[in-house]
């Protein structure tokens, strides 16, 4: 599941302030929040969350929908967000690898965040979570191939995260992240 990638050089720049990933990460796990509710979860006030949603909302990545009384909510547009150099040039490339840079880094945080929680997760959890990395030998043709299967596993149950009537009793967010990449020669 790919969309196709960002190429305004604009909508690229959004992408890469620290806040907004950590709002899309919120909006995209979480459904849709008030700038207040969003200020609470990433530790912003709520003028700057406002403020970083209104940015998103205005190359389409965030939308205000209805809510109970005078409340507006945010909701994410597109839950996978494509984002590459390749046909790029100058300012736009620039952009590009600038929102990847900053959506590894809030990634990385994320990731050392929950680390960092390990000793206080339950047993039957602890056993399941973890980093791992690996190296492999493959053709272009294999890599794609791979990359397929793994994100057929990782949105096997993504319907979930937008229908919470479909999670079952103890079930928890859990992230995955992919990345592959060629070493230099």
């Amino acid at each position: 599941m790919t969309d196709s990638p960002i190429t305004d050089p604009k909508a690229l720049r959004a992408l890469s302030h620290p806040v907004r990933w950590k709002l899309l990460t919120l909006l995209t796990d979480e459904g849709p929040s008030t700038a207040t509710q969003c200020s609470v979860r990433v530790g912003e006030s709520v003028a700057s969350c406002s403020y970083h949603l209104n940015m998103l909302a205005k190359y389409g990545f965030v939308v205000e929908v209805e809510g109970p009384g005078r409340q507006k909510p945010w909701r994410i547009v597109n839950r996978h967000q494509s984002i590459t150099t390749e046909g790029l040039e100058g300012e736009a490339a620039l952009a590009a690898e600038t929102a990847a840079l900053a959506f590894l880094d809030q990634e990385f945080e994320r990731t050392r965040e929950r680390m960092r929680q390990y000793d206080h997760l339950p047993a039957d959890w602890r056993e399941h979570v973890g980093i791992t990395g690996a190296t492999a030998f493959l053709t272009p043709e294999e890599l794609k191939q791979a990359q397929e299967e793994l994100r057929a596993v990782m949105y096997r149950f993504e319907q979930r995260v937008e229908n919470p009537e479909l999670r079952p009793e103890n079930s928890k967010p859990v992230r995955f992240f992919l990345s592959a990449t060629i070493s230099p020669e």
